[in-house]
């Protein structure tokens, strides 16, 4: 069902880590297969089960470094050690050949992704409160207590950023939250 128009349309979601960002992000992509996963890179290593080219780029250090001193990232950070980003390439090409995209991406990416592209749809994901979010980042169990201090202390950053998305939803419920989002993207798609 893409739309008629020539340029693909792109849709953002972001929200501090262990929102359920990338399961919605992941259910987003299931119900429109016309839609298809930006591919960010990273320096971080890969988690079991991650593919390289599907889910991240995987690049070293000095690699990404070398490709952000080129300008080859339309938005790039470190974030915990590790650097995150997205390439131009992936972006221009879907924009210019009609393809629909979605970006899993942190609030500074996607507030730079809107800089160059202001039609983009922007939804950020929260918990209902902080004390939720830190406790389905233990379950994750893919923390090192150093690593889960460092994302919290990030989530006011984030929420205070996340605020000037045009849509911000709050995933207490799985499913209805995916739900909600599937709605808001199917109405912007069909524009």
């Amino acid at each position: 069902m893409p739309s008629g128009s020539a340029r693909g349309k792109l849709i953002v979601i972001s929200a501090p880590s262990g929102s359920g960002k990338t399961t919605i992000a992941r259910e987003i992509i299931r119900l429109n297969p016309f839609v298809r996963f930006s591919i960010s890179a990273t320096t971080r290593p890969k988690r079991q089960g991650e593919l390289e080219g599907k889910d991240y780029y995987f690049l070293t250090k000095e690699e990404f470094r070398r490709r952000v001193d080129a300008g080859e990232f339309v938005e790039w950070e470190e974030l915990y050690e590790n650097y995150y980003g997205t390439p131009k390439s992936e972006l221009h090409a879907a924009v210019r050949e009609g393809r629909h995209v979605l970006f899993d991406v942190d609030v500074k990416g996607g507030l730079s992704i809107k800089g160059e592209y202001p039609e983009t749809l922007m939804i950020f994901i929260r918990t209902p409160d902080v004390a939720t979010l830190r406790e389905r980042l233990i379950r994750r169990e893919t923390e090192s207590k150093e690593m889960l201090q460092k994302r919290m202390e990030r989530v006011p950053m984030e929420l205070l950023l996340g605020s000037r998305y045009e849509h911000q939803i709050v995933n207490d419920q799985l499913q209805r939250t995916a739900s909600e989002v599937q709605a808001i993207v199917r109405a912007f798609l069909e524009q």
